[in-house]
């Protein structure tokens, strides 16, 4: 099994992750920490950034492909809007998904105003993670569509007025459904 948490950065997909991977006993592939090697080495969004990026998926990809069949696994993404860089990824992720079923997609979002809570949060910059409320109010303004909407197995999730236990609980009570 294959869970996708997809949102905007400060929705909490990240801390929803960690208890979700605990409460299916899987394994978390966060997004920084696919990204973070390129951040470190090479130039935010150059031809560089993007091999680096294709590159580390790529192990890991292959390692999630070796665990035992029934070791669920939970990714987390920001994949929005669309564009070669997004449909390259997704396609990825996708296949990943293929390889390993059932292929399921969680978008996480919540209120503005938590989100500009959450995006400022100090604890955000251990994984280099972005701090800008700006970043938050111009997200939720374009409102751009976030990958796999189209999935078989969807999900979407307001986790405004819900802790990460109660958010990761009700992931994995419809997760049960499937």
């Amino acid at each position: 099994m294959i869970v996708v948490l997809n949102g905007y950065p400060g929705v909490g997909k990240l801390t929803i992750g960690r208890k979700l991977a605990d409460l299916l006993d899987g394994k978390l592939l966060d997004i920084h920490s696919v990204y973070n090697v390129a951040f470190a080495l090479t130039e935010f969004k150059s031809p560089e950034f993007r091999e680096t990026v294709a590159k580390v998926e790529t192990i890991a990809h292959e390692l999630i492909l070796k665990l035992p069949v029934g070791q669920p696994v939970v990714l987390t993404t920001v994949l929005a809007g669309s564009g070669e860089w997004g449909d390259e990824e997704w396609g990825r992720i996708v296949a990943l998904g293929q390889a390993r079923p059932p292929f399921c997609v969680v978008h996480v979002e919540c209120a503005l105003e938590e989100n500009i809570r959450r995006i400022q949060l100090e604890e955000r910059d251990m994984k280099r993670k972005p701090r800008d409320p700006e970043m938050a109010k111009r997200n939720q303004s374009e409102a751009k569509t976030l990958y796999g909407g189209d999935a078989v197995n969807l999900l979407k999730i307001d986790t405004t007025g819900m802790t990460p236990s109660a958010s990761s609980n009700a992931i994995r009570n419809w997760l049960r459904t499937i």
